[in-house]
């Protein structure tokens, strides 16, 4: 059988028998909806399951360039997605380096194991998983780039492996600031909004999803009909949707993980600004919010402000004329775009994290 055929989604339990009847999905099918994903990435690229340690499959996309000696650019997804959402960006990403996406632990084609229920743990887990899928590939430096989830797990892996790291990158990153206390908020939050929150604390961010069963892909095609939008220059049909029903119907390991990670209202039990302030100053770090998103765009000057020996400035997308030497934090607003902005913005988006990443070779 060929590695790309392998099932490198586990399950296990009762869950093995019941998602199967009830929710119209199999590693077959999300192996199919990738390929659809990919069929128009205008470039060569390898699939293939990495194998890190206790029997655990890292799902990995590489799109090689003859520009060898560049640093790599890695990709990592956020939560609920899969290394077929960067179809918009492998194209022009990979013009002059070698770029890795891969479906982080738990999630997509991954393997999808147990996660420790300590908030701390999981993290662990995932941050040694990217650093074991790193050595098992015998990447020296990386750029790396992380989306929401992606980018609070770039931010701990370059905490805990700064040798590693030539340029961090955080795009809508998630996790960073702190749950602001209620008593303090100008618009509190509804007694009732509260409750409902506390009753779906011990359930899955994602769960309505499978136990809508066979109406799973519908509910997310009418929930989230900007995802065929915003991949429209590629897909006419709904293959995006369809990826992402695929991706959240299978063993929710890494949503579970995820789900220990957080407090009520989807807050970090370990807010990445608590920490951020004590990463190795000569790691240079740009932050890229889309100036619509719901995401609170702050957390890039919070990381200036913790990073007070580095030099650092901020510039907004359209300011392109600006000095590099010796900058160590970047805030870049990209006009026009929400939160998933590699996907509302690529071109633009694209260009910048080009230009990111020439800075550093």
């Amino acid at each position: 059988m060929a590695a790309e055929d392998e099932d490198i989604c586990e399950r296990s339990g009762w869950l093995a028998g019941w998602l199967p009847t009830w929710c119209p999905t199999s590693a077959s099918h999300l192996k199919e909806a990738e390929e659809k994903m990919l069929k128009c990435v205008p470039c060569t690229y390898k699939k293939e399951p990495v194998h890190i340690s206790n029997g655990n499959k890292i799902w990995t996309l590489t799109l090689a360039h003859s520009v060898s000696n560049k640093t790599p650019l890695v990709l990592l997804h956020g939560f609920g997605g899969g290394l077929g959402l960067w179809a918009l960006n492998f194209g022009d990403l990979c013009t002059n380096r070698p770029v890795y996406a891969f479906d982080l632990l738990g999630f997509g084609r991954s393997s999808r194991p147990v996660f420790d229920s300590d908030a701390e743990e999981a993290e662990n887990q995932f941050v040694d998983s990217i650093e074991e899928w790193r050595c098992a590939l015998g990447l020296d430096k990386m750029i790396l780039l992380g989306h929401n989830l992606g980018g609070f797990l770039a931010a701990a892996y370059s905490l805990k492996y700064p040798s590693r790291v030539n340029h961090l990158i955080l795009v809508e990153p998630w996790g960073f600031p702190e749950r602001p206390d209620l008593a303090d908020q100008d618009r509190p939050i509804p007694v009732w909004i509260r409750a409902l929150g506390a009753a779906l604390t011990p359930f899955n961010p994602l769960a309505g999803l499978r136990i809508a069963g066979p109406f799973g892909l519908s509910l997310v095609q009418r929930l989230r009909p900007d995802f065929k939008r915003k991949y429209a220059s590629m897909f006419e049909d709904d293959t995006v949707t369809e990826y992402i029903y695929h991706c959240n119907v299978q063993s929710p390991s890494g949503e579970t993980a995820f789900r220990n990670m957080t407090i009520p209202y989807g807050w970090a039990k370990r807010p990445m600004l608590q920490r951020i302030g004590k990463l190795d100053p000569d790691i240079p770090v740009s932050v890229i919010f889309g100036a619509r998103s719901c995401i609170d765009g702050n957390s890039g000057t919070s990381i200036q402000s913790l990073r007070p020996h580095s030099y650092v400035k901020t510039i907004n997308l359209y300011l392109m004329e600006m000095s590099r030497a010796g900058q160590s934090t970047f805030t870049v607003a990209i006009l026009g775009a929400g939160h998933y902005v590699y996907a509302d913005q690529p071109e633009e988006f694209n260009h910048k994290v080009k230009e990111i990443c020439d800075s550093v070779d």
